[in-house]
């Protein structure tokens, strides 16, 4: 399919339209997994924007945007499809009222008016003039039968409904799958994707996002803001904080009313980026330290 973009700087251009920053590996990756058209593995620690490109990838093209959140115990029926069993019931009751009783067993209850699409046949689905983005989400917390179950769909781009047949789209959704890598995946997965690993953002970087995100706050502000959670990172924290978490500090920072980052006002507001009470102890001593100096 031809691509809305030209080039990997297209690709940049259409996400910062969007509010993403990419860098030119990552722009890469999403030029080739639209164009070829095949699914993109992102990994990378929680934060650091995995989920946010599939939002933003979708709202830059003006598509769809669909999302599948993995879980422990999460089954195919909820990816796929689900039979809408109380409708059918209102249905044979309804029909059986309108023949004074008679049974309705001939009614065919197995038809589309009757099917609830989940994600993955929905994306196949709103596929039709342009292609869906489709955001399976931190695939590794499912288990291994349902990674094992998704392999189809990713290469077929397909689903087969037993009483209605193969349904398959038009236009190949933009599948992102996204993993913060609690286990290893399966090599016949990878085999499928495309993959790409999402680090934390240089500093420089970080400033421009935070800037772009957050446009109300003044340079110096998302400056010492970026800074700061570069090197709240570097305290090996159980959570360190994401890139996510630098946009929410910076405008909870600017939402109080400040203009500067003070180790008052960063004890004040400290809880919008450190979630975890060990860290939280850390972070205040080194945030006094570095600050205050």
């Amino acid at each position: 399919m031809s691509a809305p973009f030209v080039g990997v700087e297209g690709v940049q251009a259409l996400l910062a339209g969007a509010g993403y920053v990419a860098d030119d590996g990552l722009a890469s990756a999403v030029f080739l997994a639209y164009s070829l058209p095949q699914p993109l593995l992102v990994e990378g620690e929680p934060g650091v924007g995995k989920t946010e490109l599939a939002r933003a990838l979708a709202a830059g093209l003006e598509t769809t945007f669909i999302r599948l959140q993995c879980y422990e115990g999460i089954e195919s029926r909820e990816a796929l499809y689900e039979w809408n069993y109380l409708q059918q019931l209102l249905e044979i009751r309804a029909r059986e009222s309108a023949h004074s009783g008679e049974s309705a067993g001939g009614t065919n209850l197995f038809t589309w008016n009757f099917l609830q699409p989940r994600p993955l046949l929905r994306a196949l689905l709103e596929s039709d003039e342009r292609a869906a983005v489709l955001l399976i989400d931190e695939i590794d917390r499912a288990d291994e039968a349902f990674e094992a179950f998704l392999l189809e769909f990713l290469s077929d781009f397909a689903i087969t409904i037993p009483e209605l047949g193969s349904v398959r789209a038009r236009v190949p959704p933009v599948v992102v799958i996204t993993s913060n890598r609690t286990r290893e995946l399966h090599d016949a997965l990878k085999r499928r994707c495309l993959y790409h690993w999402v680090e934390y953002p240089t500093l420089e970087r970080e400033l421009e996002i935070v800037r772009l995100r957050a446009p109300d706050v003044g340079r110096a502000l998302a400056e010492a803001v970026a800074l700061a959670v570069r090197r709240l990172r570097a305290l090996d924290l159980q959570k360190p904080p994401g890139v996510a978490e630098s946009i929410a500090w910076a405008r909870a920072v600017r939402a109080l009313g400040y203009r500067e980052l003070t180790p008052h006002v960063a004890r004040q507001s400290l809880g919008v980026a450190i979630k975890n009470r060990d860290d939280w102890e850390r972070a205040v001593e080194s945030v006094d330290a570095w600050l205050a100096g």
